[in-house]
């Protein structure tokens, strides 16, 4: 398979008991598998999620607006966030159910996973006063 943001070959990248695809040397993006990125997207997931962090060449050049084609089918991808905080954007295959992550947005997602958490236990929180209560909620 190719990159389908700077057309390099994808190298496997094993973490844990999951096999991904990864731009080495390359524009450094990330190909989850149907299912796989569920299994990185939040902090509390894989502690190995660091060996998911791949050299990037900084002399590539990408075009993170262009549609891109699905590495596995060739289908064209559909760009969609990937939390209520509509932040970070991926790009899914709306055929085989992958997604495509450029470098960088792992980390994103994790983080706004993170602040959502903490927003939630916030929310629970017995001893926060009403009106910080509703900032946060709000937020």
């Amino acid at each position: 398979m190719n990159c389908p943001a700077c057309a390099q070959p994808l190298t496997k990248l094993q973490v844990e008991d999951i096999e991904l695809d990864a731009c080495h040397g390359g524009c450094g993006g990330l190909w989850f598998d149907n299912f796989e990125l569920a299994k990185f997207d939040e902090p509390h997931e894989p502690a190995a999620w660091e060996q998911v962090l791949v050299a990037v060449d900084p002399l590539v050049e990408v075009d993170y607006q262009a549609r891109r084609a699905c590495p596995k089918c060739s289908v064209t991808m559909m760009r969609h966030y990937c939390s209520a905080q509509r932040r970070t954007q991926v790009d899914a295959c709306p055929q085989c159910g992958g997604n495509w992550l450029d470098t960088g947005e792992l980390a994103q997602l994790r983080a706004e996973f993170q602040q959502q958490a903490n927003r939630e236990a916030a929310k629970r929180s017995p001893t926060m006063n009403r009106h910080l209560r509703w900032f946060v909620a709000a937020a």
